[in-house]
């Protein structure tokens, strides 16, 4: 298979486990309304928790690679450090558009923001890998980690449209 179908198939499978984490999020995941808040300071745990393994790796082969700790200044270099800083990207996105959503979204909204936050933790652990093994990995794992915030945004948004 050639890059461009593997490229082709990961978006396409990202975009469907984007759909897919939000429809089974909203039809099956019943949080009660005041869990709201405490959905929200939780949602980031799982993929902080990927986050703080990916800087271990990180911390670990820096270590190896520098047994004396005379690292460089301003050692960026490498796939793991844009891993992180990608990582991080997402979950900025994620805390400037997921409280609001799940206020938004009103009784759906603590069981949305809580998957959503599982579903990025195994997205970015999927890109992770992706991009050590496989473009069609990382290629899903970029869409899936980006997709179902976007759509939640758009969700809610929708519904906002329609308060006014």
């Amino acid at each position: 298979m050639g890059k461009p179908i593997t490229i082709g198939l990961g978006v396409g499978a990202g975009i469907i486990w984007s759909f897919a984490l939000l429809w089974l999020a909203a039809h099956y995941v019943q949080l009660p309304v005041f869990a709201l808040m405490p959905t929200i300071m939780t949602a980031f745990f799982a993929p902080g928790l990927v986050m703080a393994v990916m800087m271990a790796v990180s911390v670990r082969q820096t270590w190896r690679d520098y047994p004396a700790g005379d690292i460089p200044p301003a050692t960026t270099g490498g796939t793991l450090p844009r891993v992180i800083y990608d990582t991080a990207c997402h979950l900025v996105l994620g805390l400037c558009i997921w409280p609001a959503a799940a206020v938004l979204l009103g009784g759906p909204g603590p069981g949305v923001i809580a998957i959503l936050g599982a579903g990025l933790a195994v997205s970015r652990v999927v890109f992770w890998i992706g991009c050590y093994w496989s473009v069609g990995l990382r290629t899903f794992g970029l869409v899936s980690s980006l997709g179902p915030t976007l759509m939640v945004a758009i969700w809610a948004l929708w519904i906002l449209m329609g308060r006014f």
